[in-house]
């Protein structure tokens, strides 16, 4: 088989960018795309989408570079296990995560697992804006719920819980919702969203809502759940806690929403590596507990 093209076509791919695929295979801008024509035109099918500001897969190109992955990297591996290279986890790892659960889940398990692997170096990133991996070069990245469609490899490490829930000093006052349309009735504490969602009779529901503060903070939403201002709808590390003190109340427990996935996402070519592999395994192990 001549794999003329392959290369190039799989990086491009992954990075939406023939200039950064020429940057990774150290070649030049020109030369890969002389290489994806030529292999367009000894297939016949056209692989990409070219414009000045993008690049994409043709439904014809995601099906080849499912195969043309596949195929690398059986390559890599099998490079790998001749040359019996990086058998033990070392090296550097660039990751990224959500904030607030960077700081209360991921971190702490890194720093744990760095004790046990002292030739691994970590470099992490807390955003809750979602990163291009490829682009600004991240090795693993910790995404909560849905995953979008990409060329990323994914592995679900655990889940999480949203919890709808209010004080008991709130409810007091105001007394407590028995259905969601009464939820208009209430002083709802909101995040970046103005609406919570909902399981009814089976399927995921969206409900309006709307209150007098907004912060884009999980921390001060607990906060002020906490302190009486109002209904919030918040993962289980923020207000578990407080539920399990009776700090904070569940409420509608029978419209709560499926639990949601949680996610370690990283590109294909860093599947194999054994600094990856390893670090993915034990958040999964912990996480999972």
């Amino acid at each position: 088989m001549n794999f003329d093209g392959i290369s190039e076509f799989v990086y491009v791919a992954e990075t939406t960018s023939f200039t950064l695929a020429a940057k990774k295979l150290n070649i030049s801008t020109a030369h890969v795309s002389r290489r994806i024509t030529a292999l367009e035109q000894k297939l016949n099918v056209k692989l990409l989408y070219r414009t000045t500001r993008k690049v994409s897969l043709t439904q014809e190109g995601q099906l080849f570079y499912q195969h043309c992955r596949n195929v690398l990297d059986g390559i890599e591996e099998a490079e790998r296990v001749v040359t019996n290279l990086q058998q033990k986890p070392q090296g550097h790892i660039k990751l990224t995560a959500p904030v607030t659960y960077g700081e209360q889940k991921i971190l702490p398990l890194v720093n744990d697992f760095i004790q046990q692997h002292s030739e691994v170096q970590v470099s992490a990133y807390l955003s809750n804006q979602k990163v291009d991996m490829i682009e600004q070069g991240f090795d693993l990245a910790i995404r909560l719920g849905k995953l979008a469609d990409s060329t990323l490899m994914a592995k679900k490490l655990g889940s999480r819980t949203n919890y709808l829930c209010a004080s008991p000093q709130y409810l007091e006052k105001y007394g407590m919702p028995h259905s969601l349309s009464e939820l208009s009735d209430h002083s709802c504490l909101l995040g970046t969203l103005d609406y919570w969602r909902f399981k009814v009779a089976g399927k995921e529901k969206t409900i309006k809502v709307k209150g007098s503060l907004r912060y884009n903070n999980g921390t001060g939403l607990t906060d002020a759940a906490l302190k009486g201002l109002g209904i919030v709808q918040l993962p289980d590390y923020y207000v578990k806690g407080f539920i399990a003190q009776g700090k904070l109340l569940p409420l509608l427990s029978q419209f709560q929403e499926a639990d949601e996935g949680i996610w370690a996402v990283y590109p294909h070519n860093r599947q194999l590596s054994p600094k990856i592999r390893a670090l993915v395994d034990y958040l999964s192990k912990h996480l999972a507990t």
